[in-house]
């Protein structure tokens, strides 16, 4: 199972589009490593900057239909070479959050409240998250700040997720 924890990065922000985690021009390399530069290169929040506030982080937090539009493995690969192997928002664009789950990533949907109680309590601070897998339970610290948050997933999910995703799911039990 992939480790949950470490820096978050807030991304202030509905409707986070495919094209917007890695765009479309990149969707012909073969290997996930050459998609690592041009993580969210193409995202507009203002005082983002893809180059400078990516590195170091492993955790996403944004709001409402994250990773809408196209349906593509490519982006959780994008976020996943980046280190990023959990993406936290109000709700997420179907294709994408199974995607995720099945390379073994964590898509959490929280309710708009907490969201905003994130945002509001951590953001723009530096702030790290941890996620209690077995008790559905993420941990946000920060300014001098701690608050957890509990999350659900389906259990089929669940079960993608600590195997590490769909390949070593199947290799395991089919």
């Amino acid at each position: 199972m992939k480790n949950f924890m470490g820096n978050i990065l807030f991304l202030d922000r509905s409707d986070i589009n495919t094209d917007e985690i890695i765009p479309a021009k990149y969707l012909t390399e073969n290997f996930k490593e050459a998609l690592r530069p041009h993580l969210l290169e193409d995202l507009k929040i203002a005082g983002f900057d893809s180059g400078r506030d990516v590195k170091d982080k492993a955790a996403v937090v944004s709001r409402a239909n994250f990773g809408c539009g196209s349906s593509r493995e490519h982006a959780p690969w994008a976020l996943e070479v980046n280190g990023i192997t959990i993406v936290i928002a109000e709700s997420f664009a179907r294709i994408f959050r199974q995607n995720m789950f099945n390379c073994g990533m964590l898509a959490v949907g929280l309710p708009a409240a907490d969201i905003e109680d994130i945002f509001k309590t951590f953001s723009p601070a530096p702030a790290r998250l941890s996620v209690d897998f077995a008790a559905d339970r993420l941990t946000v610290q920060g300014a001098g700040r701690e608050k957890s948050y509990a999350y659900n997933i389906a259990a089929f999910d669940k079960s993608l997720v600590e195997a590490g995703g769909w390949v070593e799911y199947a290799d395991k039990n089919y």
